[in-house]
Order: C-alpha cells, then sequence, then structure tokens
C-alpha cells in the first residue's frame, strides 16, 4: 500500500507531516517513520492490548491561516496503533485579520490511514478550539482491508466560550471518507462518506448546534459485520453510558459499526461519553479495556461506576 497524501501549495504558512508505518512484532506492535515541524512524535507506549499509544505534538503551538498538516499511517497485517495528539489543538482567527486576505485563510488538516487485514487503529487526539473567526477543514481518509478496525472519536469547541466568544464568521468543515476492499468484483465498499460544516445558521439552528458550542463525532468501522441482535446490544449499552452526562448524545448503526455524535456545552462530557464508548467497544470485541493515554489531562476517571467495562 502506498502513501498519497498531498498538501496543497499556499504562499505561506506552515507545512508539517508525520509519516509512519506500524508493524506487529511479538508482545505488541511498534512503529517506523517519522516527523517534520511543527510536528513532533513523543515516545510510544506499548498498552496492554497490543496497541501502540504513539502521542503526537504540534510543537507552533496552534494554527492559523494557511498553515496545513498532513498525517499518514499505514498499519501492516496484525498491527495495532492508537494515534493521540499531546494537547488540545488551536487554531486561531483569521477572517478580518489581513489586508491581503481579508476573508480569512483556512488552515487544514489532511489524514490518510491505510490498514492492512486484521489491524486496528485508534485515533483519538485532544479536543479541537476554533476561535472566533478561524476557519478550519479536516478532511480523513481511510481504506480498509478485510478484517481491519477503525476508531475514531473526535471534539470540537466553538469558540471561547469561557471568554464570551462564539465562533463569529469562522467555519469548521470535515469530510470523512471510509471504504473496505470486499475482495469482490465489484470492488471496493463504501463505510462512511459524509461531509460536515457548521458556521453561520447551523450554529444556531436546532438541525445544528441549536447555539450549543461543543461538537463530537465518533465511527467505528468494525473489523467484521455486527448481527442485529448484537448491534442493538451494542447500541443500549451506548445509550446507558450517557449517565450523569450533559448534553444531547446520539448514536446508531452502520452497515458494519456505529456513529455517534455529541451535541452540547461541555467538552468534558463529550469526551466522557467516548471513552466509555471506546471501553464498550474494545469489550465488544474481546480485548483488554483501554488505557487512558499518558498525554490526556483527565483529572476525573470518566469509566461509568469507576470501571472500564461500564
Amino acid at each position: 500500500m502506498q502513501a498519497t497524501g498531498k498538501l496543497t501549495e499556499q504562499p505561506s504558512g506552515w507545512r508539517g507531516s508525520a509519516r509512519l508505518r506500524f508493524h506487529q512484532r511479538e508482545g505488541g506492535s511498534t512503529y517506523q517513520g517519522g516527523a517534520q515541524a511543527p510536528l513532533k512524535l513523543l515516545r510510544s507506549f506499548n498498552q496492554s492490548s497490543g496497541h501502540c499509544e504513539l502521542p503526537l505534538l504540534h510543537t507552533a503551538g496552534g494554527l492559523v491561516g494557511g498553515d496545513q498538516l498532513l498525517v499518514e499511517a499505514q498499519l501492516e497485517p496484525g498491527s495495532r496503533a492508537l494515534m493521540t495528539s499531546v494537547a488540545a489543538q488551536k487554531v486561531y482567527g483569521s477572517v478580518g485579520r489581513s489586508e491581503h486576505h481579508p476573508k480569512g485563510r483556512w488552515s487544514h488538516q489532511q489524514l490518510n490511514f491505510q490498514l492492512a487485514e486484521n489491524s486496528d487503529m485508534e485515533w483519538l487526539p485532544q479536543e479541537l478550539v476554533l476561535y472566533a473567526n478561524g476557519l478550519f477543514q479536516q478532511d480523513l481518509t481511510v481504506e480498509l482491508a478485510r478484517g481491519a478496525s477503525f476508531l475514531s472519536a473526535e471534539v470540537v469547541r466553538l469558540g471561547r466560550t469561557a471568554s464570551g466568544e462564539d465562533l463569529a464568521a469562522g467555519c469548521w468543515r470535515s469530510s470523512v471518507e471510509i471504504r473496505r476492499s470486499t475482495g469482490e468484483k465489484e470492488g471496493p465498499r463504501w463505510e462512511v462518506m459524509e461531509r460536515l460544516q457548521l458556521n453561520g445558521d447551523s450554529l444556531r439552528g436546532e438541525h445544528g448546534m441549536a447555539d450549543q458550542p461543543v461538537f463530537g463525532s465518533l465511527i467505528w468501522a468494525a473489523p467484521a459485520p455486527l448481527a442485529q441482535h448484537q448491534l442493538e446490544h451494542l447500541l443500549q449499552a451506548c445509550r446507558e453510558a450517557r449517565r450523569g452526562l450533559e448534553g444531547c448524545m446520539r448514536c446508531g448503526g452502520l452497515e458494519q459499526g456505529l456513529v455517534a455524535r455529541y451535541r452540547g456545552p461541555s467538552s468534558q462530557a463529550a469526551r466522557f461519553w467516548f471513552s466509555r464508548l471506546w471501553s464498550l467497544i474494545r469489550s465488544f470485541r474481546q480485548l483488554p479495556p483501554p488505557d487512558l493515554p499518558r498525554v490526556w489531562p483527565f483529572q476525573e476517571s470518566p469509566w461509568m461506576d469507576g470501571n472500564c467495562s461500564s
């Protein structure tokens, strides 16, 4: 499998990248590869599940208009990876800040993941904070082989609400394309294809954010189809995991997996719910419960009743 990601040419701004290859070895998974500033790889760690936990640091302290980040990962057969970020990602305001670009400039993050047979990737970055008048777009592309599992959970705060700030003229865009090789003549099957945009009226309408500042999305592309009774049992457990958390939380089944959304006032509530779903998915797959990444700032346990099994 060959990485094909390419950064769009821009006249200025950071262009950072990380290119990685994970492979299985006795006792867990490890990786090869490197990063280009402002991205930096911290020391990896093997979780009890065999996942190679790899934190990614953005050393510039935040994104400004024109900045571009590219993260590519290839997982060899049977390998397991958990990638996260060291801190919340800040995206600074761009609209109206430059005479040359009065409409602002976009910050862009491209994620390209290629998973070989029976590999397992968990992409669990810390929250993204989009400042007033910030413009941010993320494109996620995932290619899955048979038996591969992919889990993504992301949380976005629209404006620094603690300072009384909203998104103003800013905009958040997301593109997700996940497809799986079936080995059949008809070619790959789409697992997920979606385009989301939050700005303007969509921040206020009931079918959008309804004036709430935090949006979260979790997607799990399962390694094998789930029987209907299995999916219903898992979704019911996911709904019960909302207990004690504020906000609007919904989940539903995919053809092979599930999707969950959060809308509300609390990024902590979103992170806690997604952590519980992560634990439930691990349990469903008969894997060891997840270890919270060492770089996460949790001061309280997200698990229900103090344990991972919920």
